[in-house]
């Protein structure tokens, strides 16, 4: 999007964004949304009314985890103080961002799929009016299984993630919570059924 689409604070105007669906994954760590992200680009992957977003994150280039776009965290911190992204957000010491092109895929009409933070839930109702929150959940003792089986964080790491897993969970009409503790293949069907 341009930036001369955009109002004196830097925010996007709603309107234009409205043919298309935002659909944001949100989750505490270890709980999934990846896992439900993957098993959905699969299913819808090769359908061009989909869009799954790929996240800059301050994160090297070939380190564990998502495919991403890295950046350094100054050079993060410009753009986002820039409003260069959709929306952005710094957890766990690194900082993510969600590049302003989902705004083209919005106004082609298609559903664009974000790994977001619940922290952005808000800012995202403010400037995308088709949202749908997807809130995966499942019990500490499941997060805690899920990170330490993961071998990408210190036992210090697990801690202070699953010490941001209480942050809450968000509600309104817009949210719809997935209980990941259940079996892996029932989560998958409500995700992709939500997507549809």
């Amino acid at each position: 999007m341009s930036k001369a689409l955009k109002d004196e604070r830097g925010q996007a105007p709603i309107g234009h964004l409205a043919a298309g669906r935002l659909v944001l994954v949100v989750g505490p760590s270890g709980v999934g949304v990846d896992t439900l992200i993957d098993a959905a680009r699969l299913e819808f992957g090769n359908d061009p009314s989909f869009h799954f977003v790929r996240r800059t994150i301050t994160r090297p280039a070939g380190s564990v985890g998502e495919e991403h776009d890295p950046i350094d965290i100054e050079t993060f911190r410009k753009r986002r103080d820039e409003a260069d992204f959709a929306l952005a957000w710094e957890a766990h010491g690194l900082g993510y961002g969600i590049p302003l092109s989902i705004e083209d895929q919005l106004r082609q009409g298609r559903t664009v799929v974000v790994n977001a933070s619940r922290t952005v839930i808000e800012e995202a109702r403010g400037r995308y009016p088709n949202l749908t929150v997807a809130s995966v959940t499942a019990s500490p003792v499941t997060l805690a299984q899920r990170l330490a089986g993961r071998n990408r964080e210190t036992a210090e790491e697990i801690e202070r993630r699953l010490g941001r897993a209480g942050l809450g969970f968000p509600d309104g009409d817009d949210v719809v919570t997935i209980n990941n503790d259940d079996a892996l293949e029932t989560s998958v069907k409500t995700f992709l059924g939500l997507l549809r």
